[in-house]
C-alpha cells in the first residue's frame, strides 16, 4: 500500500522514470484498519520547494517522513509550502487535496481545491472526499497539528496507549470535535480496548452521522468484537452511500474485504477474504499467495477462489494461469461472473469478439448491480461493426449507474457536441484514466490550444509514461509546433510500443 509520491513541473512532464504509475507515487500514511511496521524514513534539513520535479518530489518525501515521525508541525508547514509553490495543475492539487484529507490536514485539504481551476474535472472527487472525510466543523490549525501528532504516534511510533490516554484528558477539544473522537477511538482500537474504541467512535458518529470514514472504523471495531457479523450491516450501509469515484468505491471495497476477513472464523474463508483485500490494495503478488492458502476440499469454496485467482492473474498479464483458473471456477460453477468476465477479457484480447460477446453477455445476466458487464458488452458490439447498438447501450448504462466512466468516454467520442464535458465527466469519476487525458489533449489541438495541450499530455504520460497513444499525441503536438524531428521520434516510439497502431505508420508513411 505504500507508495512514493512526487508532484510535477510542467516544463518536466515529458522526461519522466518508467516506474511512475500515477503523479502522486505516494507514501501513503498506513490504512488505520491493517496492522504494519513502519521503517521510519531518515530526517532531512527543510527547505523551500523549488518549481523542478526533482525538488517537490524531495520535499514531500521529506515532509511525509517528518509527519510518520509525529514532527507533525513541520510536515505541516512544508505540505503548505508545497501547494503554495508547484507549478499550477489541476491533477496535482486534485490528488495533494486527497492526501492531506487521508491524514487529518483538512485545512490544507481546501487549500489545494481552492487551487483548482477546472471544477468539471474536480467536483466529484471533492464532493468524495467531504463525505468520506469531513469533520461536521472546521478545526483550528493548531488542533489539526494536535491531532496529527497524536494520529502519527498511534499509527508509526507505537505509543497508541500513551497518546490516546493523553487526548483523552483534552475534554474541551472532544466535546467539540468529531474527529477528535474518532482519533481517540483509533488509539483505543489499536491498543485492544474495544470497549472504549466503541464508546468514542459511537459519540463521533452521534456528531458528524454522514462521515464514512467513522463508520469504517466502527465496522472494524464490531469485526472484532463478540458478533462481528453486526461489522456487515454498517459495511452495506457505507456502500449504500453516493460515492462516484473509482477511487473511493475501492476504499469501500477494500475495506469490505477487510472486515470480512477480521470477523470469519473460518480460516480458508478468511484466507480467500483476505487475498481480495490484496487484490482492492494493489498488491497482486500478496493476493496470489494468499488465495493460493485458501484453496480446501470444497468445491463451493473454490470456486470463489478461483475466479479471484483468474482476475489478479489477468492483470498481472499471465493469461496461462487466469485462463485456467477461471475454467476451473467455471467447472465448479457456470454462472460465476467473475470468471466469465475474465475468459471474456482473453477472447477480446485475442480478437475473438464473437466469443468474448457470448462470455460478458453471461456475465452481465449473473451481475446486475455493476457496469462493469455491460460496458464490456457494448465495447464488444464496437468491435463487430454494430455502433449503434453499442451506444444505445452506453446511454442506458448512465440512466442506471452513476461511476460508469467508461461509457461517457466512448459516447465522448461519437458526439462531438459532448465530446469535452463527458471526457472531463470520465476524468472527474477515474482521474487516472489516462486515455481521457490523452482525449482531452487532442481536442485542445484541434482548437490550437497548445498549452492546454501539453499539459494534458504531461498528465497522461506521468501516468503512464510507456502508453503508445502518449507518444502519438506527443507526435502531433510537436507536428503541429513544426518540430518535425521530434515528431518522428515520438511516432517511432509509438510504433515500438505497439507495432500494429494505424495512425503512428500513417504518420511515418509506412
Amino acid at each position: 500500500m505504500q507508495k512514493f509520491l512526487g508532484l510535477i513541473f510542467i516544463s518536466a512532464l515529458t522526461v519522466l522514470p518508467a516506474s511512475a504509475e500515477n503523479l502522486f507515487d505516494t507514501i501513503q500514511p498506513a490504512n488505520p484498519l491493517a496492522p504494519r511496521n513502519i521503517t521510519n524514513s531518515i530526517a532531512l534539513p527543510v527547505k523551500k520547494a523549488t518549481l523542478t520535479r526533482n525538488s517537490i518530489h524531495n520535499q514531500y518525501a521529506i515532509a511525509i517522513g517528518r509527519f510518520m515521525q509525529s514532527n507533525v508541525k513541520s510536515a505541516y508547514t512544508d505540505f503548505k509550502i508545497l501547494i503554495e509553490t508547484m507549478d499550477k495543475n489541476d491533477y496535482a492539487y486534485m490528488k495533494m487535496a486527497e492526501n492531506m484529507a487521508d491524514i487529518g490536514f483538512f485545512n490544507l485539504c481546501d487549500l489545494a481545491a481552492s487551487r483548482i481551476d477546472d471544477k468539471a474535472l474536480s467536483d466529484f472527487l471533492i464532493e468524495d472526499i467531504k463525505l468520506y472525510y469531513y469533520p461536521s466543523g472546521k478545526l483550528k490549525t493548531d488542533d489539526e497539528i494536535y491531532l496529527g501528532e497524536v494520529f502519527s504516534n498511534i499509527l508509526y511510533n507505537d505509543q497508541s496507549r500513551e497518546a490516546t490516554s493523553e487526548l483523552v484528558k483534552n475534554s474541551g477539544l472532544l466535546a467539540n470535535s468529531d474527529y477528535a473522537n474518532y482519533i481517540a477511538a483509533l488509539g483505543y482500537l489499536k491498543s485492544n480496548d474495544f470497549i472504549n474504541a466503541d464508546k468514542y467512535i459511537d459519540t463521533a458518529i452521534s456528531m458528524n452521522p454522514q462521515n464514512i470514514n467513522y463508520k469504517k472504523l466502527k465496522a472494524e471495531i464490531l469485526s472484532q468484537g463478540k458478533k462481528p457479523k453486526n461489522s456487515l450491516k454498517m459495511i452495506e450501509y457505507i456502500k449504500s452511500q453516493p460515492l462516484y469515484t473509482v477511487d473511493f468505491t475501492r476504499k469501500v471495497n477494500s475495506l469490505e474485504q477487510y472486515v470480512l476477513y477480521k470477523g470469519n472464523k473460518d480460516y480458508e474463508q478468511k484466507m480467500y477474504h483476505l487475498g481480495f483485500y490484496y487484490y482492492y490494495e494493489n498488491e497482486p503478488a500478496k493476493a496470489v499467495r494468499t488465495l493460493q492458502g485458501a484453496l480446501t476440499s470444497k468445491k463451493k469454496h473454490n470456486k470463489d477462489v478461483y475466479a479471484l485467482l483468474s482476475r489478479v492473474y489477468f492483470d498481472m498479464q499471465d493469461y496461462e494461469k487466469a485462463q485456467d483458473n477461471a475454467l476451473k471456477a467455471l467447472k465448479i460453477n457456470g454462472n460465476n461472473s467473475f470468471a466469465l468476465l475474465v475468459l471474456g477479457d482473453l477472447s477480446y484480447r485475442n480478437k475473438d469478439y464473437k466469443t468474448a460477446l457470448k462470455y460478458y453477455r453471461d456475465a452481465e445476466s449473473n451481475d446486475k448491480n455493476s457496469s462493469i458487464c455491460a460496458v464490456k458488452v457494448a465495447q464488444t458490439y464496437e468491435q463487430l461493426g454494430k455502433e449503434k447498438k453499442a451506444m444505445e447501450i452506453y446511454e442506458k448504462i448512465l440512466k442506471n449507474f452513476n461511476d460508469a466512466y467508461m461509457a461517457y468516454y466512448k459516447i465522448a467520442l461519437k458526439d462531438k457536441s459532448r465530446e469535452t464535458a463527458y471526457l472531463k465527466k470520465a476524468i472527474a469519476l477515474n482521474i487516472g484514466f489516462k486515455d481521457a487525458w490523452l482525449d482531452l489533449a487532442r481536442v485542445s489541438m484541434e482548437k490550437q490550444d497548445f498549452t492546454a495541450a501539453r499539459e494534458y499530455l504531461g498528465i497522461a504520460g506521468y501516468i503512464d509514461e510507456n502508453y503508445f497513444r502518449y507518444y502519438y499525441y506527443q507526435g502531433l503536438l510537436a507536428k503541429n509546433q513544426g518540430m518535425e524531428q521530434d515528431a518522428l521520434k515520438y511516432f517511432k516510439k509509438s510504433l515500438l510500443l505497439n507495432p500494429d497502431f494505424a495512425p503512428a505508420k500513417e504518420e511515418l508513411k509506412l
